[in-house]
């Protein structure tokens, strides 16, 4: 008998948690995170019929989908996979479901690839570049470089609260690029040493704005005042198409417990009651304006901001439907 209660396969929930815990972070990973989980649902169902398949595979797509609401290359990876999902029987949609996620996963691979060779070509003989937080594509950008003979240096940004330019600055090591770890506050101090800002990409709106990391902005602002270009390294999957129709991207606020720690929070006061209160705010992303950066590299070549709209149209229409909920 088909049930009307939807089956979310437990591998689906490991990844859900391990993206909302941040242990699997960065846009492509989390992307290609997604798409395995869909087609090991699809592969493991014991779903009884077609429709019953499909609204346990949606059931699964929604919970990895409300993990992390900024990161718009999980949805666009849902999307992808989901719209292969093809047949009249089980089997048959269970087949196109899993050829879809594959299929999703080695373009993914292709793409950083053919997104580094392109940023690379930005990127001069002695050039130092300062990153913020970390980026598997900007990171591709400067691997591309380095393997076509260009000797590059870093200034990093350690990017608190997280501290995600620690592991930025470890890939760099390991490929040999000499770091200079900063803190934050720091940047505008050595953007005068400064050739490139390369930094990745959250997600895309229609307008060329760039959502990434708190703190791209400010240093989009500085290095713009400084005269250091900002390139932005993003694959298409990083694209936001529902801001062609109006939608705002929402920005995940963290929990404060990664900005203040209990005992911390203890030794500034607290929550006495003959204290004012404390409130602490921890957003991860802010908002760049498309008029701080110059480029924008994609796997489909580079991009002024303002234009990227062009490509976002080519890729998704003018609206994109949300096939989780159907």
């Amino acid at each position: 008998m088909d049930s009307d209660q939807s089956v979310v396969d437990p591998a689906v929930t490991a990844t859900a948690d391990d993206i909302a815990a941040m242990r699997i972070r960065g846009a492509a990973t989390i992307a290609d995170a997604a798409a395995a989980a869909l087609a090991t649902q699809a592969e493991r169902s014991d779903a009884a019929t077609p429709a019953a398949f499909e609204r346990d595979l949606r059931a699964g797509a929604r919970e990895l989908y409300e993990t992390r609401p900024t990161a718009v290359s999980l949805p666009n990876a849902l999307r992808y996979v989901l719209r292969g999902m093809e047949g009249e029987t089980v089997s048959a949609l269970r087949s196109s479901t899993i050829d879809a996620a594959e299929t999703f996963r080695a373009e993914l691979e292709q793409a950083q690839s053919k997104l580094g060779e392109i940023g690379a070509n930005r990127l001069r003989d002695g050039d130092v570049v300062m990153t913020h937080c970390h980026s598997t594509d900007a990171l591709a950008c400067i691997e591309a470089a380095l393997e076509s003979g260009t000797a590059v240096e870093a200034i990093i940004k350690e990017t608190r609260p997280r501290k995600q330019g620690h592991i930025t600055a470890q890939r760099l090591r390991e490929l040999g690029v000499p770091v200079t770890l900063i803190v934050d506050n720091a940047a505008r101090r050595y953007l005068d040493e400064t050739d490139h800002v390369l930094v990745g990409a959250d997600s895309i709106a229609a307008d060329g704005s760039v959502i990434n990391k708190i703190g791209t902005s400010g240093l989009a602002v500085n290095a713009r005042e400084r005269g250091v270009p900002v390139m932005v390294a993003a694959q298409t999957i990083k694209l936001h198409p529902d801001t062609m129709t109006g939608q705002t991207v929402a920005i995940e606020m963290r929990a404060e417990t990664e900005v203040l720690s209990a005992d911390e929070r203890t030794a500034i006061g607290g929550d006495a009651d003959e204290m004012p209160p404390l409130r602490v705010e921890n957003p991860a992303f802010d908002v760049t304006p498309p008029r701080y950066v110059d480029a924008i590299v994609t796997e489909r070549g580079q991009f002024p901001p303002e234009s990227i709209v062009t490509l976002m149209r080519e890729l998704f229409g003018e609206t994109t439907a949300e096939p989780w909920d159907g």
